[in-house]
């Protein structure tokens, strides 16, 4: 290139490229493959909604649900999103090698989900801690991991642990750690309703559970504004 390169130097940046196409390539197939599966299933969606009003007593015809049901069903597709995808699909080569073995935190991340038992939200704040092994990762790709896995019918405490299993399969890195904050309207809009009550769970894993030390400075760290 340019008179600059050698063969070999050509040849390795060559193969990057056809691998960032090929790359490319697949998640657009990919992302073509779960619309069409997407668009298959809503008219089943609808006419479900469709009925849960009726059973309600409302009138289905009336102008202001009229569209409703179809509303709904694109809403609980977009908030289920995360059965789709996979933390190999949106991590995209974003791992990188590097000297670095000092405790990497991402806190605040929003996270919006939905309960399981009752199918209404919880959200809150998700913090996450990392002790690299030579391979750090893109940092918003830790806000995307923790999307994955809410965007689906969720408990907390599984989401905390799916989000704690993913990095660690994907970086091996020598400890992760997430705690989450959320409050559930389940016990807000009904049940006990209790306004201001938040729920917080953890996972540990590597020296954050073996070293009570490196556990208290991410807990430390994370709390800090």
């Amino acid at each position: 290139m340019n008179g600059h390169c050698n063969g070999k130097i050509c040849e390795g940046f060559g193969e990057l490229i056809i691998d960032s196409m090929k790359s490319a390539a697949h998640r657009q197939n990919e992302t073509s493959r779960k619309e069409a599966e997407d668009e298959s299933r809503l008219p089943a969606l609808e006419a479900a909604y469709t009925s849960i009003l009726s059973e309600l007593g409302e009138d289905t015809d009336r102008q202001g649900l009229l569209r409703t049901p179809l509303r709904a069903a694109k809403a609980m597709q977009f908030l289920t999103k995360g059965y789709h995808e996979t933390v190999e699909d949106i991590l995209n080569n974003a791992i990188f090698d590097e000297d670095h073995d000092e405790m990497v935190i991402v806190k605040d991340i929003d996270m919006f989900s939905l309960c399981e038992h009752h199918l209404v939200p919880f959200f809150g704040k998700v913090h996450i801690g990392y002790i690299p092994n030579k391979k750090v990762v893109g940092l918003s790709k830790l806000a995307r991991i923790v999307e994955i896995y809410s965007r689906r019918l969720q408990v907390q405490e599984r989401l905390t642990k799916q989000i704690a299993m993913g990095i660690l399969e994907a970086l091996q890195p020598k400890g992760v750690a997430v705690v989450i904050e959320a409050a559930h309207m389940c016990m807000v809009m009904r049940g006990v309703q209790k306004m201001n009550s938040r729920t917080v769970t953890s996972t540990m894993l590597g020296v954050y559970l073996e070293d009570p030390k490196t556990r208290e400075e991410f807990l430390n760290l994370s709390k800090r504004i």
